[in-house]
């Protein structure tokens, strides 16, 4: 979250930013409270001097065998009206603190306006796309030649998962090994974290409040099961100070991603376009203030060369400003493309979240040795997801005699075509 310091002194520029991120907070009434807390606090450290110097007053009474009734009466009050105002001051703070929950992160000077993903950027492309692919799409290659089954997973779970089955969870769990090794490879350490978080884990990221809906919950044990690993990941610091020398601190996790889709109405969810429960491959970084952009391209660097050992085509969008997610300062989308629905389809997010989650789970660094801990920027990046990947691999290799299987895959797998 955003320092409540900052937005006091830049409301203007918290204000644009929220109507640039297409996010509708009244920031007045915030304003408003931020300053009665201001008069509080200061109204309530007078009346405890006033009562300091009343307990003075009543000693001095009593050791001088005067009548002290009237000074109690008033301690009595001063007593009260702290009482009232720290009521009052509780109240305040948790309405403060809960807007400041729901403000996103600024935008970097670099990330176009735009109020819709129409008017993203594209940076630049990789592949060649015009070659004309004759064949199906991804959902008759699975049904072909029994990849995925997708109606049983919908007897067993509903709409929006899916079943691997055969060649095609070998192939899945093959581009899950290969990715992992080609992220520890490039110096990401690999973690396997949990599945399931507390509340403060879905706070720390962002996830809570503002995206509840969209969460898998446990309720019975508050626990919520992640929509991506960058929440247990960016957690493993979760009130912690690293010291100078471990940051950059790069990680690399594997996990089961679970996702209601609670605003996907009307969007593609045929095949494996948009499913509740999918796999993911996560980066999150760990990086000096100073550093952060340098890292966000360094991780986007990174997809793309995975992309490219995979030979996928694909290109690099830079987000606007409406379609730049909460949290993030800025972020690039990586997509690959689809030759049989003629679409690029999102693969990759990377995103730098600046100090916004630092902030709310409390992760700091030392600059040195001996100085004072301020807070990390925090990044993240999928390396990749698996869907759309699987569509964009399937219908990119389809030959005649079947799919043939990228040549880096060759060693994660029995067989070299389906």
């Amino acid at each position: 979250m955003l320092d409540q310091k900052f937005v006091r002194d830049n409301l203007e520029a918290v204000i644009q930013n929220c109507d640039l991120k297409n996010v509708h907070i009244d920031l007045e009434e915030y304003s408003t409270k931020e300053q009665r807390r201001r008069e509080i606090i200061q109204s309530t450290q007078e009346l405890r001097n006033k009562r300091n110097t009343v307990s003075q007053e009543i000693a001095l009474a009593k050791k001088n065998g005067q009548n002290a009734d009237a000074i109690i009466a008033d301690m009595r009050s001063v007593a009260t009206q702290i009482k009232e105002e720290e009521v009052e001051l509780k109240e305040i703070e948790d309405y403060l603190q809960d807007i400041l929950l729901h403000i996103p992160n600024m935008l970097h000077e670099s990330v176009p306006h735009g109020k819709t993903e129409d008017e993203n950027i594209e940076i630049r492309r990789h592949g060649d796309t015009t070659v004309n692919v004759e064949g199906v799409d991804h959902v008759e290659l699975c049904s072909r030649h029994k990849l995925v089954d997708f109606a049983r997973a919908a007897k067993i779970s509903g709409s929006g998962f899916a079943v691997y089955t055969g060649k095609g969870a070998q192939l899945e769990r093959a581009l899950i090994n290969y990715m992992l090794d080609y992220n520890r490879d490039a110096g990401y350490t690999e973690v396997m974290t949990p599945q399931l978080v507390n509340t403060e884990a879905m706070t720390g990221t962002g996830q809570l409040p503002k995206f509840e809906e969209d969460l898998y919950k446990c309720a019975h044990d508050d626990l919520y099961l992640i929509p991506t690993a960058e929440v247990s990941i960016t957690n493993l610091h979760a009130q912690e100070t690293l010291s100078f020398d471990q940051v950059p601190t790069r990680y690399t996790g594997f996990s089961s991603c679970f996702r209601r889709e609670a605003g996907s109405y009307g969007k593609e969810t045929r095949g494996l376009h948009r499913l509740h429960q999918f796999h993911k491959v996560e980066l999150v970084s760990f990086t000096r203030p100073e550093e952060s952009y340098d890292e966000l391209e360094r991780m986007v660097s990174h997809v793309e060369s995975l992309l490219k050992s995979l030979n996928i085509p694909y290109r690099v969008i830079l987000l606007c400003s409406g379609d730049t997610t909460f949290g993030s300062a800025k972020t690039y989308d990586i997509e690959a493309w689809s030759p049989i629905e003629q679409r690029w389809l999102e693969i990759s997010s990377c995103s730098n979240l600046t100090d916004y989650q630092a902030r709310r789970a409390g992760i700091r660094y030392k600059p040195q040795s001996n100085s004072k801990p301020e807070f990390v920027h925090t990044l993240n990046g999928s390396s990749l997801a698996t869907p759309r990947l699987m569509i964009s691999l399937l219908e990119n290799n389809q030959k005649s005699f079947g799919i043939e299987i990228p040549e880096v895959l060759h060693s994660y797998i029995s067989f070299k075509e389906v």
